[in-house]
C-alpha cells in the first residue's frame, strides 16, 4: 500500500535481474527475501551486504503470498527510497507528468527519462505511485538512477525558471519550433491531457505530427518522441 510504502521510505523490486541490478548499489537494500537456490547461487553477490541489511531464506509458497508478481521470480528485494527535496529549482531538463495514471506508462516514462540522461521526474499528487510494484517493473532499473517527487505542480512550477512545453494535440509541430537544450517536458492524464491551469503555465504547446490515422499516441510513446526531438 502506498501509505506504508511512505511510512517506511521503501518498496518491493522483484525478479533476479531486478535484484541484480540492487546488489550493486547495497546500500539501497533494507532486506533480502529469496529462495534457499537463488542464495546460494548468487553468494558472491550478496558477500557485500552489511549486518544491518536482512537476508532471509523463504520457501516458494512464502514467496507467493508476498509478491505483487503473477508468477514469483526467487527473489524479493525490499528497497531505500531515494528521496528528492520538494523545494528544490530544477536546472536541466525534467519530465513533468500531470495526473498519469497507468502504471504501466508510468513504469515506461521512468526507463524513458533513465535513457536520455533526464536525472529528474516530477508528478501531481494524483499520478500513480512511482514506487507502485507494476511501475517499478515496468521502469527496469530506473529507480536507480532517476529520482522523484510528486507535488502539487502548479505550485511548483510556479518556482521554476525553465520554459515548459507541453504536450498537446493541437499544438506546434514539435519539428518546426526552436527549443532550449534544458526545459521542462510536460505529459498531461491519459485521457484529459494536460490541465488547463497548467497550459496556461506553459511557454510552448507542442505536437508529433503523423500520417496515419491513429487517434493519438499514448503517453509513454509521445514522451519517448518528445525526448528525442528535443535531445536533437
Amino acid at each position: 500500500m502506498p501509505k506504508f510504502r511512505q511510512m517506511h521510505k521503501t518498496f518491493i523490486v522483484e525478479g533476479d535481474k531486478m535484484a541484480k541490478e540492487w546488489l550493486k548499489h547495497p546500500h539501497l537494500i533494507e532486506q533480502i527475501l529469496a529462495l534457499p537456490t537463488w542464495l546460494e547461487q548468487n553468494k558472491s553477490l550478496i558477500k557485500n551486504l552489511t549486518d544491518g541489511q536482512i537476508i532471509t531464506p523463504v520457501f516458494e509458497d512464502e514467496l507467493k503470498s508476498i509478491s505483487q508478481l503473477k508468477t514469483p521470480n526467487q527473489v524479493l528485494v525490499v528497497a531505500k527510497m531515494r528521496v528528492l527535496p520538494e523545494a528544490i529549482l530544477l536546472k536541466k531538463k525534467a519530465i513533468i507528468l500531470d495526473d498519469l495514471q497507468d502504471p504501466g506508462n508510468m513504469g515506461s516514462i521512468l526507463r524513458i527519462a533513465d535513457w536520455f540522461g533526464i536525472e529528474k521526474v516530477i508528478s501531481s499528487e494524483k499520478s500513480v505511485d512511482f514506487y507502485n510494484p507494476k511501475v517499478v517493473q515496468a521502469a527496469m532499473g530506473a529507480h536507480l538512477r532517476v529520482q522523484f517527487l510528486s507535488t502539487d505542480l502548479k505550485q511548483f512550477l510556479k518556482k521554476q525558471n525553465l520554459p515548459i512545453y507541453a504536450s498537446t494535440l493541437d499544438g506546434q509541430p514539435i519539428k518546426k519550433i526552436k527549443t532550449e537544450p534544458h526545459h521542462l517536458l510536460l505529459i498531461g492524464n491519459e485521457g484529459a491531457g494536460v490541465s488547463p491551469e497548467l497550459l496556461e503555465m506553459a511557454q510552448q504547446k507542442i505536437t508529433i505530427t503523423g500520417d496515419g490515422n491513429a487517434e493519438s499516441l499514448n503517453a509513454a510513446v509521445s514522451c519517448g518522441i518528445l525526448c528525442a526531438l528535443l535531445d536533437q
